[in-house]
């Protein structure tokens, strides 16, 4: 199973990616967590993304698909994955198609959890509050939102005229939203 989450800030990707990924047995691969990898393991391409992130500049499209293509090669990726962060972007989409193109395999699904923005902004405040995070008020989570459905827009339209995108209802208890991405991804992988 190759699968993709997405998803706006505070509609529990992460969690569910957490929840999919033992459920499947397969590995959750996190850009952001192969960011952090490679860094702490001072390997060629960390050096880089550190310098970048360090500069407070984007990892370019380039360098983020070289992680995701090394990392796709290690042996608990072989037999499927479940992506979270990447792609990002319709050129990215374009180079996520190359490399599995080259693997000789293909996306299966692509998950989009939704949920009423008001109660994702509220979920991000009181996140923000318990957190500390002084800087996530309703304004800056606001336009998260916005940068993400602007971003995202053009990707939910490819996915979707391939005929994967699952959209499932994000709202909810973790185990409940859980059942309900499995019923989908099951119902989805039968047809």
């Amino acid at each position: 199973m190759r699968m993709l989450i997405m998803g706006a800030p505070g509609a529990g990707k992460g969690t569910q990616a957490k929840q999919i990924s033992e459920h499947y047995g397969i590995p959750a691969i996190s850009t952001g967590e192969i960011f952090r990898r490679h860094i702490a393991e001072r390997t060629d391409l960390g050096k880089r993304v550190k310098e970048i992130i360090s500069a407070g500049d984007f990892v370019p499209d380039v360098l983020t698909t070289a992680l995701v293509a090394s990392r796709f090669l290690e042996p608990d990726a072989r037999e499927g994955f479940l992506l979270d962060g990447y792609p990002r972007t319709a050129a990215q989409v374009a180079a996520l198609d190359i490399m599995l193109a080259d693997l000789h395999t293909r996306l299966d699904c692509v998950l989009s959890l939704e949920a009423d923005t008001d109660q994702l902004v509220a979920r991000l405040l009181k996140r923000a509050q318990i957190e500390g995070r002084l800087d996530d008020n309703e304004q800056t989570i606001r336009h998260r939102m916005n940068v993400y459905e602007a971003e995202t827009a053009e990707l939910m339209d490819i996915f979707d005229r391939r005929g994967i995108l699952l959209r499932v209802n994000g709202e909810g208890g973790i185990d409940e939203v859980t059942r309900r991405i499995t019923a989908a991804i099951d119902e989805f992988v039968a047809h």
